[in-house]
This record gives C-alpha cells, structure tokens and sequence, in this order.
C-alpha cells in the first residue's frame, strides 16, 4: 500500500508539472475526475452498508441530504460537459484564437458557473421535494432517487411535477441539443482538413467526450424525463446504477487510455520507478 502510495504521489506530480497538461482540456477534466469521484462517493458507502447489513435503514434528513448531493453533483456535470464541448468547439473551429477565447479566467469562470448552477437546480429541487407530504416509508431503490421518492407523496404532485420537469429539461436537454449542436460543427470543420492525421486526431479527442456525453444523458434522460406513474423501479435500479456507477468509472479510462500525453506521463512514472527499484 505505501508503495502504491508513493507511486500514485510521483503520477499527480508528474501530471502537474507536465507542461503539455496546463490547457483548458485538462483543466477541465480535473474537475470532471473530482466529480466523478464525489459523484460515486455520494451514492455508494450506503448501497455498500445495505448489502452487507440486515439494518437497510436511512433517516429521512440523511435521504434528503443523499438526494441534495447527487442531484447537484448530478447537475453540475451536465454543465460541465456543455462547457468542454465548447472547449472542443474552440480548439478545433477556431484554432488560431484558441488561447485567446478559452482564456484562463474565463476557463475558471465557467468551471465556478457549472458548479453553482449544478447546486442551484438542486436546491430548487430537492426544496420541491421537501414541500411534499409523504406517506410511505420504504424505498424500493438502493439509494434516494427522486422518481422513487415522488411514488411515496400522499397527494397528487402534478404541479410540482411539472415544476421540477421544467427544471429537468433546463439541466438535461438543453445542455444535451448545446452538445449537438457544438458537434455538428465541430464535424463540418474536421471534414474540411485536408490532412486523414489531422482529422483521425480532432475525431480522436472529441469521440472521448461524445461518448462520456452519450453514456451519461442517454441514462440521465431516461430516469428523469418520463412521467412518474410509467417509472418502473426495476429498470430504474439497473440504469442508475449504470449512470451513478458505470459511466463515473469508465470516464477517467475514456479520457486517458486514449490521449497519448497522461499515458506519457504515467510512462515516465514507471520507467522512473523501474529505474529507482
């Protein structure tokens, strides 16, 4: 463990003197590694505790908090993803005023607006949630999702439903048709390059993003944008914990088993600590 310690140490360290990883890419997708991280965090030391204990139990003010965390978390990579499809946007239409839009200020402000705006619709959210009488107590789910929450509300919720379905498409589709688009000329401007490497290589650095993006609206869409009453509990499990699980994962192996600078960084790490042993 110390070992694994030692060497996990000299891998940030090389990555962050690595000059070749001081661009808004990176700068990005080191808040999307500590999302992931905090978004799996939120959800599973408690699926850990139910399924090794007989005592699957939860208090309601740890449910709400579960439910605030993820859903700003939740929220905060879905603006997260629109602001690197704008950083790919940038890089590859207009390269030769990269450095000067995706400035380093503008890259930390639109990192701090993804992340207020992610707690922001949560707090809206998990306040709707709140003002909701609830008469059941048992939760069919391995964590406080909100569709499996609303099944438990003793009244008819159609006006709050509508509220947070508003907030739901602000968050998810919105977002998603911004990506689409960003990509749609992204496509037109690689199509022109005469050069098959320059095209393998912009192709090669959005299909990492696109395919984060497609993983986790595609699995996000589904929870949240059908109505309550068609919500099945069964599929719900199974595709959240795809989305809160799964895709988290597969992020950072996405990123970095396909971009040749982190595997020349991890590289060095190792032949330094070949070297050194």
């Amino acid at each position: 463990v110390k070992g694994y310690g030692k060497f996990q140490h000299q891998f940030w360290r090389e990555l962050h003197f690595d000059p070749r990883l001081h661009t808004p890419m990176y700068f990005f997708l080191s808040h999307l590694s500590f999302l992931d991280l905090c978004f799996t965090t939120s959800t599973v030391p408690q699926l850990l505790i139910n399924l090794q204990g007989l005592d699957r139990t939860i208090s309601y003010g740890g449910c709400v908090a579960q439910l605030f965390i993820y859903l700003a978390l939740g929220s905060t990579e879905c603006v997260l993803l629109v602001v690197m499809a704008i950083d790919r946007y940038a890089a590859v239409c207009r390269p030769l005023h990269y450095t000067t839009i995706m400035h380093p200020l503008l890259c930390q402000a639109l990192a701090i607006t993804s992340w207020v705006g992610g707690f922001m619709n949560s707090l809206i959210q998990t306040g709707l949630m709140m003002a909701i009488p609830l008469c059941g107590h048992q939760l069919n789910h391995f964590f406080c999702e909100m569709p499996v929450f609303l099944k438990l509300a003793c009244e008819d919720t159609g006006g709050t439903e509508a509220k947070m379905f508003v907030a739901r498409v602000i968050i998810l589709v919105l977002p998603a048709a911004l990506i689409l688009v960003s990509y749609v000329y992204i496509a037109k401007a690689v199509l022109k390059v005469k050069s098959m490497a320059g095209r393998r290589k912009a192709f090669g650095t959005c299909g990492s993003h696109l395919l984060v993006v497609f993983l986790f609206y595609g699995s996000a869409i589904y929870t949240y944008l059908q109505p309550i009453h068609s919500y099945s509990e069964k599929e719900g499990k199974f595709v959240a914990l795809f989305y809160t699980i799964v895709t988290p994962i597969l992020n950072p192996l996405i990123y970095t088993l396909r971009n040749k600078d982190v595997k020349g960084a991890l590289w060095k790490v190792l032949r330094r600590s070949r070297d050194s042993g």
